[in-house]
């Protein structure tokens, strides 16, 4: 089984991951660091070298990649990944794959991401809360059709990486 984690950036899926991966003895992949492995290069530097369309390209390839050959695996996913190319179908109509959004609310998420936000190519450039909270809500409001198709949603909003962890597991029971 692969049990994938998706949701808006900074929502938590590659600490969850690493956590839940611990927990049922499986490995761990994080899509964006797959990537950066694979193409020898940062998130940030195939953005700049590249642009956004490249990346949603080699994005697409190396999670086809992942889907057919892994299994014992949680693999957290980019924030836009389910958004591009057919993404959310190979992962809704591969039966070995289980997948969960984790939800959480645009003032939650844009705390969260403002300390990060420069090693975020897509959030480095806003300079305030104001903008941030502005650019999450614009991008949520386009990607949550796609997470919402995830087989589970969790609201992860104050909960601990345990709470989640243990809600997820009961849901593969």
């Amino acid at each position: 089984m692969i049990i994938v984690l998706m949701g808006y950036m900074g929502s938590g899926k590659s600490t969850i991951g690493k956590q839940l991966a611990s927990v049922l003895d499986y490995d761990f992949i994080d899509l964006d660091n797959y990537i950066i492995k694979k193409e020898n290069r940062t998130i940030a530097t195939i953005f700049s070298d590249k642009g956004e369309i490249y990346f949603r390209k080699i994005e697409s390839q190396y999670l086809k990649e992942i889907l057919s050959q892994e299994n014992k695996v949680v693999l957290a996913l980019g924030g836009g990944t389910p958004c591009y190319s057919y993404n959310l179908e190979l992962i809704e109509n591969d039966e070995n794959v289980i997948s969960f959004y984790l939800k959480l609310s645009i003032p939650y998420l844009s705390k969260r991401l403002f300390n990060q936000k420069d090693n975020r190519p897509l959030i480095s450039h806003l300079e305030n809360i104001e903008k941030l909270q502005e650019f999450v809500g614009k991008h949520l409001f386009e990607r949550v059709q796609y997470y919402s198709k995830a087989n589970h949603i969790l609201e992860a909003e104050e909960k601990t990486v345990k709470d989640i962890t243990e809600t997820i597991l009961l849901a593969l029971i």
